[in-house]
């Protein structure tokens, strides 16, 4: 029978399996073996001379315990058909069979099922000895049976017992999974992501496997790893599931140990007992469990050490064998070689509202009266199981009123179960990056990566490496834009992570912000300056610029590195806004990284002495020049004066600077640039800054890889660009510009991949030496009246975009 019939067998029965055998001739050799390995499986199996009791009569019992049993295996031998309590049995079991969907496995012993069907040869003399009037349904039950798949000893396995036997308890574990492994009703959204994780499993592959689950505390990696593990197991000959890795490692000395001697208890029948220290269980799993095809799920791993002892290599499985590890931190997993790694992703709107219902009301929808404040719940959670069930449960029973007031305080004070769920992620990180993430949460989410990047390492931190540990750990990702233009990879994590890193940097002096490390609340901020309460705990700050807001508390701040002012663009040119004569003198000298776009004053104070300034930004503002007098600022690398009213500029004080963004300086007259001064500059842009007298010493920057000259009416390309080809330029921009032809030296610069003269109208012919631009992607010729084009055109073989609009 196809076992999708039974999903409509009863729930509740009392045994797995009925054994139906003659005992005369079975019950000592192959019952007995089939028997003890039903038993060693867990299934929990009839036979009448272990079941029986005292006192009742053995047909009631029998009767009973058949329509107790979910599955049926019947052992057909020579001496079966002899033994009418056998054959009634059967009638009763086939009974079952055929109104109860409960299934019957017929096992052909020593007789050949034709025997059996068409009741010949020594099964049909047996039967002939039956003179009663029960021999005509004996004789139709038994053709049936016969029918049935099953198993005949003689033609299976080459009639090794054992491996039969083997095959059997494969295919009652199987079909007893398929009646009582049914999900959990309140496991929402499990179905699709079972059996996504079920194709890396592949468990009719015959190699090891180890597949990794990973994502943030509370998303639900146990509960799908257990799901998996109970839909699968019936398929191994071994199963153990290890929970809380992580916890009882670190919980004693002897942790590791006991989780070895768990595993080998489980799967290699209780070996594990004579173990007395990691390294002997080490050696007894590597050598012991390549005997048996196991499935092992070892939860919430997050040291490497745990892996090498519980689970080290592949080698130390036998072929068909599946180990599933739930973790936080993928890194773990790369570094030991898991192929297969699955993010469990967060439960979308509907799977959301249906989980927490599950728990608050016992249903899948919401109550009607509480409907609104349910989604409030659910935009809360933010996608994230573990809070749905939490406040689910909680708010259970709860009248209307108690449901607001609960709304309300999740408001002021995060969920603490959660918060302990995800605070266990930021605790095992080091220190710098304990930093890091603080800074991203508070400060840096929704940034875009290159930006974030830039502001942590102007601070001191190795950020790509930080980031990416992050990402790793399950507390950040990054999100493309939704524009199509934008390519860019934004910072974001989970509302939760991101409420956790706030709760760790106030938990302390919740209601003291100036003894807080960061700051980001507006009224807390205004506060806090407004009342001179900075103070050298402060690191890094993001405020908004509002009429009232007083600056003189920044003084106080003697360490602070991060100082983001964020203008609104609609009152970017009322003077009100902060009062001139304030303007940054309370800028203090830690500052590493200053941001403040709109910035009101003409020139940087004279009291900032900046020398530990690493990055500059200062977009839209009113600054003519950065400072009076000669400050030579050695550790600033990076300088964004984007559309600001700079006029002149002294680059010799800046000799380390790396990237320079005078963009639209419309203002901008002259750049002191002594020779032999940028040899660290990168990057480069001098975009319509038209009024700039020279730019000649371009040709002596060394190091350039980015550069943006458009718009600057320059006539003579060679006077500008110096074509050798030990030139490291990448990117340059020439668009907008007056020259007429280009040199034949063009070629040398074999590094660039991005090159436009947008713009350029004069321009009416390219260098056949252009040709020789193999890394060239982007050729940008639009506006330009080009009237042909070199006959090796053809060989830029890297070129991706050529721009020829009119």
């Amino acid at each position: 029978m196809d076992s999708s019939s039974t999903s409509f067998i009863k729930e509740s029965y009392r045994y797995d399996v009925f054994l139906s055998f003659s005992g005369e001739d079975t019950r000592k050799n192959f019952v007995d073996h089939l028997y003890d390995a039903l038993q060693r499986h867990s299934i929990h199996t009839f036979k009448d001379d272990e079941r029986l009791k005292q006192g009742k009569r053995i047909n009631d019992q029998l009767l009973k315990s058949i329509e107790e049993s979910k599955l049926f295996i019947i052992v057909f031998s020579k001496k079966y058909a002899s033994s009418s309590w056998c054959l009634n049995e059967l009638v009763k079991i086939m009974e079952c069979q055929n109104s109860n969907n409960q299934i019957a496995y017929p096992v052909f012993y020593d007789v050949d099922p034709s025997e059996v069907r068409k009741q010949h040869g020594q099964v049909g003399e047996a039967l002939a000895k039956h003179t009663n009037k029960e021999t005509g349904k004996w004789r139709k039950v038994l053709t049936e049976a016969a029918n049935l798949s099953g198993w005949d000893m003689r033609n299976t396995a080459n009639g090794h017992e054992a491996k039969v036997i083997k095959l059997i308890i494969e295919r009652i574990s199987l079909e007893l999974r398929s009646i009582n492994v049914n999900l959990d009703d309140n496991l929402v959204g499990m179905e699709s992501r079972l059996q996504e994780l079920e194709k890396s499993l592949d468990i009719f592959s015959n190699e090891v496997r180890m597949i990794g689950i990973k994502g943030m505390g509370g998303i639900g990696k146990t509960t799908l790893a257990r799901a998996v593990f109970d839909r699968l197991s019936a398929h191994f000959e071994a199963k153990c599931f290890v929970e809380n890795v992580r916890e009882v490692s670190k919980a004693s000395l002897s942790g590791l140990l006991s989780l070895q001697r768990q595993i080998l208890l489980d799967l290699i029948n209780g070996q594990g007992n004579s173990v007395r220290s990691v390294h002997d269980g080490t050696n007894m799993l590597k050598t012991k469990m390549r005997g048996r095809k196991v499935l092992l799920v070892l939860d919430d791993v997050d040291h490497q050490e745990q892996l090498e002892s519980l689970a080290g290599d592949l080698n130390w499985f036998k072929f068909g064998s599946r180990v599933i590890i739930t973790t936080r931190d993928e890194q773990m997993l790369i570094a030991h070689r898991v192929k297969w790694i699955h993010d469990v992703n967060l439960l979308s709107d509907n799977e959301a509202i249906a989980l927490f219902c599950k728990h608050a009301f016992g249903k899948d929808l919401p109550v009607q009266e509480y409907e609104k404040e349910s989604l409030q719940v659910v935009k809360y959670a933010a996608g994230l199981p573990l809070t749905n069930k939490v406040l689910g449960s909680f708010l259970c029973g709860k009248d209307k009123h108690e449901w607001i007031d609960a709304l309300a305080r999740l408001k002021r004070i995060p969920l603490k179960e959660t918060l302990e769920k995800l605070k266990l992620s930021y605790e095992s990180l080091e220190d710098d990056y304990k930093e890091i993430f603080l800074d991203v949460a508070c400060i840096l989410k929704g940034y875009e990566e290159k930006e974030a990047i830039s502001v942590l390492e102007s601070c001191g931190f190795q950020a790509r490496i930080g980031l990416r540990v992050l990402e790793q750990r399950s507390l950040i990702t990054f999100q493309r834009s939704l524009l199509a233009f934008d390519d860019d990879r934004y910072l974001s994590m989970h509302d939760h992570i991101e409420e956790m890193g706030k709760n760790t940097v106030r938990c302390l002096h919740p209601d003291e912000p100036k003894k807080h490390s960061r700051l980001w609340i507006q009224e807390e901020i205004e506060d806090v300056l407004a009342n001179d309460l900075g103070s050298e705990v402060t690191r890094c700050i993001r405020l908004k610029l509002t009429p009232d807001i007083v600056l003189e508390g920044l003084g106080n701040m003697k360490k602070l590195r991060c100082l983001i002012v964020v203008h609104r663009h609609e009152d970017k040119d009322r003077d009100d806004l902060v009062k001139i004569d304030e303007v940054g003198q309370y800028f203090p000298n830690s500052l590493q990284y200053l941001k403040w776009h709109y910035y009101p004053h003409w020139c940087l104070p004279k009291t900032f002495q900046a020398n530990n300034l690493v990055e500059l930004h200062m977009c839209d503002s009113r600054i003519k020049q950065l400072w009076v007098g000669g400050k030579v600022l050695k550790k600033l690398k990076s300088i964004t004066l984007r559309s600001s009213k700079l006029r002149t500029l002294d680059l010799e004080l800046t000799p380390n600077l790396v990237t320079l963004d005078l963009t639209c300086c419309f203002d901008l007259v002259e750049l002191h640039v002594p020779v032999g001064c940028l040899k660290r500059l990168t990057y480069l842009s001098l975009y319509r800054c038209e009024r700039l007298k020279s730019v000649s010493f371009i040709k002596d920057l060394e190091s350039l890889e980015n550069l943006s000259v458009g718009g600057l009416h320059l006539k003579v390309f060679q006077d500008i660009i110096l074509c050798h080809p030990n030139s490291n330029l990448q990117v340059l921009d020439f668009g907008d510009n007056d020259i007429e032809n280009l040199p034949s030296s063009i070629g040398n610069l074999h590094k660039l991949v991005d090159l436009s003269f947008s713009g350029c109208r004069k321009l009416k012919s390219l260098p056949e030496s252009i040709c020789r631009l193999q890394h060239l992607r982007v050729l940008d010729l639009s506006g330009c009246d080009i009237e042909e084009f070199p006959e090796g055109i053809g060989q830029l073989e890297s070129l991706e975009i050529l721009g020829l609009i009119a």
